[in-house]
């Protein structure tokens, strides 16, 4: 959880939250909650439940682009129940729910268009009641009831109670893409930077394991150096010797000289080297300093 909330507070986590939450609201104002009623009326004007003996495809040419949602439920539905259903699939239009009901239809209208709603009750009482007139004349007709239906819309534009204008049907797979898309690039985006943090972390630690072979082989370096160099003090302070002693002590000293040219410049791949020649030249001081 610490690490969860440490990450939320990074600028990267709250760019992933956004993400995520504008996922979310994309998801949401898509219909993924949606009923099957709902998700039908977001991308149609009417829908037929079976056995209701409506051609949803002529009566949508019937309906036509008006703000109207006509919702055929079988007998016995809950109209009011369908209404709410369908309020924010068929946000800014005019809902009438009908039901058979022998010889004649239980009605139940809604009205979602702006400016007609519960700061104008009474233009709504009179667009939700003028709707459905009529359609009693056609119980086995549904068809020509809902033509019924279009004249009252029409009649009720052209006396002011509703809004004129045409219902613009945006299809939820946009929505849905961007949605995807959203969930996608997070998903995407954080096994990105995971995957280059950890690749980042292995450079650095491999970097710092050489750092500090590197700086070892050195100071073994440096120590044997410092021995051989001590070596050469306390043979030079014995004094001359014999022939075949000075040209030994002389080949010794050129290999310290050559050693210590090339230390300030040894590196983790040639510090092991140098060490193991300054070794081989203390090995050779001790002999020459034997008695």
């Amino acid at each position: 959880m610490r690490r969860i909330r440490r990450f939320l507070a990074t600028p990267f986590g709250l760019a992933v939250l956004a993400c995520l939450a504008l996922a979310g609201w994309a998801l949401w104002s898509g219909g993924v909650l949606d009923g099957p009623v709902a998700r039908d009326v977001r991308t149609s004007s009417v829908y037929a439940a079976p056995g209701t003996g409506l051609d949803e495809a002529a009566a949508e040419r019937v309906v036509g682009n008006r703000r109207l949602v006509v919702l055929l439920l079988e007998p016995g539905a809950d109209l009011r129940e369908g209404c709410d259903r369908v309020r924010h699939a068929a946000d800014g239009t005019l809902v009438l729910v009908l039901a058979r009901d022998g010889d004649e239809y239980e009605r139940y209208g809604c009205a979602l268009l702006p400016g007609v709603g519960d700061e104008n009750f009474g233009r709504a009482f009179v667009a939700e009641t003028t709707i459905s007139r009529g359609v009693d004349q056609f119980p086995d007709r549904p068809l020509e009831a809902l033509k019924v239906v279009v004249v009252n819309y029409d009649t009720l534009v052209r006396s002011g109670t509703v809004p004129d204008g045409s219902r613009t049907i945006s299809p939820s797979l946009p929505r849905y893409l961007v949605a995807a898309a959203a969930v996608l690039a997070v998903l995407l985006g954080s096994a990105v930077v995971f995957a280059a943090g950890r690749r980042a972390g292995r450079l650095a630690a491999d970097r710092r394991s050489r750092l500090a072979e590197a700086g070892d082989a050195r100071t073994a370096l440096s120590a044997a150096a410092a021995v051989l160099a001590q070596q050469i003090i306390d043979l030079d302070a014995r004094g001359p010797g014999s022939g075949a002693y000075q040209r030994r002590y002389r080949r010794l000293v050129s290999g310290c000289a050559a050693v210590l040219g090339e230390l300030a410049a040894a590196d983790e791949r040639t510090a092991a080297k140098l060490t193991e020649r300054v070794e081989a030249l203390i090995a050779e001081g001790r002999r020459l300093g034997a008695p």
